[in-house]
């Protein structure tokens, strides 16, 4: 729908807005049900890169939080829906968010349900958000759903970031490591190489070696460079297949450093989804399928496959869990007991508060072993090389002084 911008003066104050409408008699009529008379009224100058996605702000998870606990304070207020929404969409300032929730508001507007709107979007509000969305519509507490929603997408991105640096810094490392290596290797060692061809004697061992590697790395540096990036695509095909996707996870879950703690995290973001789905009045048969679909491990969205079969045919939560051997002992009793109190939500959001603090251990513990282990790397590597460098200068001092 088009946007027109007015200007007024009412009382010697200046004013301009923005208002949607159809067309320009309906923008005016809409302005003066507000009591506002404008001086002038004219569209909107269309931006020449709103149909290029790259060059539009990204909506965020941050966005979507606060327009989720924003919209949550207003129904909350007694605010009608569409008023709520209309406000937040004048009031945003990512243009893209805003657009998508332009469209919303009209939707709304037109008659689907918050939900149905929220559907539309699939890339801003998956399927837990508008499948927890649909259940507080229809259990008359929306304003509670889109609170515990913002909670939960506020706790899921706090875990999704302490994972995510502690394995940025070691990226880092390793990409500064092999940054100073390749200029060490193609720059620096032909210098000395040049150097040692004028001593006319045999070079030692190491540095014949170092040598090798440096006229290796500089005659084959474009191959080396392609060779690179096709495996990291054809690993991104493998992984894209049902059988590389999971022999990698299940490879990932049995890593010695990194399993133990993607573990956690699985446990951590399974027990908060289903907790929160469940509290909100979302079936368990489907609150299990959303589960599945954002867990982000193949082997543990088999798992939770396997665990939704069995509620269908009537068995418990608990026992497929345990056969499925991804979740402790100590999880599988507490779901059981959930179960069998009738306090399974409650008892799921404890698990994931636990394990929260059990990654944010495992993650501080883990980056506290990767630093020294990394820097010690790093300087071994070069340390190394530079020692390897000047063996035939000292093996020369050597022949001078032994003259």
């Amino acid at each position: 729908m088009p946007i027109y911008i007015w200007e007024s003066t009412t009382g010697g104050k200046k004013q301009k807005g923005e208002i949607e409408a159809q067309d320009k008699k309906t923008a005016l009529f809409l302005l003066r049900k507000q009591r506002i008379s404008p001086s002038k009224i004219k569209p909107k100058p269309k931006d020449l890169f709103e149909n290029i996605d790259l060059l539009q702000p990204k909506i965020t998870t941050r966005d979507i939080v606060i327009f989720t606990r924003q919209l949550s304070t207003m129904i909350d207020a007694g605010l009608p829906l569409v008023q709520g929404l209309e406000i937040l969409t004048n009031q945003q300032e990512n243009k893209t968010l805003k657009k998508v929730l332009q469209d919303i508001k009209l939707d709304v507007e037109s008659g689907s349900s918050f939900a149905e709107a929220l559907k539309k979007h699939p890339k801003q509000f998956d399927q837990l958000f508008c499948n927890m969305v649909a259940a507080g519509e229809a259990g008359g507490i929306l304003e509670e759903v889109l609170k515990r929603l913002s909670e939960y997408m506020e706790k899921a991105q706090r875990l999704k970031s302490k994972v995510k640096g502690a394995l940025t810094y070691p990226t880092i490392v390793l990409a500064i490591s092999a940054l100073v290596l390749g200029v060490i290797l193609i720059f620096v060692i032909p210098v000395f190489e040049k150097m040692f061809a004028d001593f006319g004697s045999a070079l030692p061992a190491p540095t014949q070696i170092v040598v090798n590697l440096s006229n290796f790395v500089k005659s084959y540096f474009l191959f080396i460079i392609g060779s690179i990036i096709v495996m990291i695509f054809i690993f991104k095909k493998y992984y894209g297949t049902d059988m590389g996707h999971h022999a990698i996870d299940r490879l990932l879950l049995k890593a010695p450093i990194f399993g133990p703690l993607l573990k956690r995290v699985a446990v951590a973001k399974l027990t908060r989804t289903l907790g929160t789905l469940i509290n909100s009045g979302v079936p368990i048969v489907d609150s299990l399928d959303i589960a599945a679909r954002t867990a982000g491990n193949k082997i543990v969205e088999e798992a939770i496959y396997k665990v939704r079969s069995s509620i269908s045919e009537g068995r418990t939560i608990a026992q497929p869990l345990q056969e499925s051997g991804i979740f402790p002992n100590m999880v599988v009793q507490m779901i059981s007991v959930g179960e069998t109190t009738g306090a399974l939500d409650q008892m799921l959001n404890k698990i994931a508060e636990f394990y929260d603090q059990e990654v944010e251990i495992a993650v501080d513990a883990l980056t506290s072993l990767i630093e020294p282990f990394m820097i010690v790397f790093l300087g071994g590597t070069i340390g190394s090389i530079v020692i390897a460098m000047y063996l035939p200068i000292f093996k020369m001092a050597g022949a001078v002084s032994g003259h």
